[in-house]
């Protein structure tokens, strides 16, 4: 039986191995997915040793960039993305990396939430890894304009002059912009600590702007119940993110895509 795995670096709170078996036995694919706890110093031993056998991972914090680097070769989604959450083994015993985070995010705003991203004035707060595996994605879905904003500006300065060629993107600093936007995405890790990146409260248009936090738990995070008190007019959580992602991942593995809306839905419920 084709074996698979998410890797990651705490791994134990993972969700991929319930959400890709509910895609298995919906599609009928014979598989197993299991969690593959990674020393920090020696993430591709325990990959390769992985991959002797299986076909592919899924891959987590804090390795993807590491992940990039192992690979024989990147789709583009990967390559721009300059991280890798998606290993598929091919039957020559090479790797194809990809980056599957860009289009979950975007088909959960698009398909999920129902809401094009065609026209829209889109702001990304910060300019780490998570940033940058979703910039390009978001660009071809035709916003009117992106800009990244992070506390060091020369980060989102930086970031975005590598995607310069895809669309219209800029970058500014968390306290530079006042004007409300139509969408903010918090792509900062701030929400896992309990906090908030310190951006203004005018960014949101009461009953207008949108809100997305590609983090996710039990409870509302932070960022968005800090747009929720201000009057945004949606607020999203990643998990839906998280459930595309996969979607993703197990079509690239398996050759047909799940449907996720009875995944999401069930593990909603749960």
């Amino acid at each position: 039986m084709d074996r698979y795995a998410v890797v990651g670096n705490p791994i134990e709170h993972s969700k991929s191995p319930l959400i890709h078996a509910m895609f298995a036995e919906q599609t009928g694919q014979q598989l197993e997915y299991g969690k593959l706890l990674a020393p920090l110093d020696n993430f591709i031993g325990s990959v390769r040793d992985f991959l002797r056998e299986g076909r592919g991972v899924n891959v987590t914090v804090p390795f993807k960039e590491q992940a990039w680097a192992l690979v024989d070769e990147h789709t583009p989604a990967a390559e721009r993305a300059g991280a890798v959450n998606t290993i598929m083994r091919r039957e020559d015993g090479s790797l194809l990396g990809d980056n599957t985070d860009g289009k979950g995010l975007v088909r959960d705003i698009q398909v999920n939430a129902g809401r094009s991203l065609k026209g829209l004035s889109v702001l990304l707060v910060g300019a780490g890894g998570a940033a940058r595996g979703v910039i390009q994605p978001l660009l071809a879905a035709g916003p009117q304009h992106l800009c990244v904003i992070n506390r060091t500006v020369s980060k989102a300065e930086e970031l975005a002059a590598l995607f310069v060629d895809q669309g219209p993107i800029a970058a500014a600093g968390l306290q530079w912009l006042v004007e409300p936007v139509d969408l903010i995405i918090n792509a900062t890790s701030a929400s896992l600590a309990g906090e908030l990146p310190p951006i203004p409260d005018s960014l949101i248009k009461p009953g207008h702007t949108w809100c997305y936090d590609m983090m996710y738990g039990a409870e509302e995070t932070p960022f968005n119940r800090w747009a929720s008190e201000r009057g945004a007019a949606r607020c999203i959580d990643g998990f839906g993110m998280l459930v595309e992602q996969a979607a993703e991942a197990f079509a690239l593995w398996r050759g047909v895509r799940p449907d996720t809306a009875p995944v999401l839905a069930a593990l909603r419920q749960a």
